[in-house]
């Protein structure tokens, strides 16, 4: 499943306060826009509020953010669980590596890791995924990881110049 011969080690973690530069850079990170559905810039005020209010109980917040941490417990990104539906026990996923650590195994090791926590923690049926279909790293990582390409959804992301495809990749655990 792997095109890793041993992935890196890694821990998922609930957020920090000291986490909050982290989330500073990902959330304002203006490359990163395009693939999700934020275009506003967050203050630190907003950011640290959200960590002080976040209860990581995915029934309450509807979401669960965690940090990724190498093996020297440097956080190196985020992976969220998000737009949880409890009636159909399902979530969306999204992950951001910081560019220094992206190309060494630390995405497939987080996103695996996360699927045996929606599996056995949070009690999910189905992670789902959308990747435009320019994002060829990114749909690799989650076929690696298990997920299927299900359906082609034209003009689904607009990244204020242009429309282009995505698809939906799902997981059923």
């Amino acid at each position: 499943m792997s095109q890793y011969t041993e992935l890196p080690q890694i821990a998922l973690r609930a957020l920090e306060p000291e986490d909050l530069d982290l989330l500073y850079d990902v959330e304002n990170d203006t490359d990163l826009w395009n693939v999700g559905s934020s275009t506003v810039s967050y203050s630190r005020y907003a950011l640290n509020n959200y960590i002080i209010m976040c209860t990581n109980d995915i029934y309450v917040d509807k979401q669960v953010r965690l940090v990724i941490e190498n093996e020297k417990k440097d956080p190196i990104g985020i992976v969220d669980v998000f737009n949880f539906d409890g009636k159909h026990n399902r979530a969306e996923v999204g992950i951001v590596l910081n560019k220094f650590h992206r190309g060494y195994g630390y995405a497939q090791a987080a996103i695996l890791r996360l699927i045996d926590y929606a599996k056995k923690t949070l009690h999910l049926h189905q992670l789902y995924v959308f990747v435009s279909d320019e994002n060829e790293k990114s749909f690799n990582l989650f076929e690696r990881c298990g997920f299927e390409h299900k359906n082609l959804l034209k003009d689904w992301v607009f990244d204020g110049n242009s429309y282009s495809n995505a698809w939906i990749m799902q997981l059923f655990l």
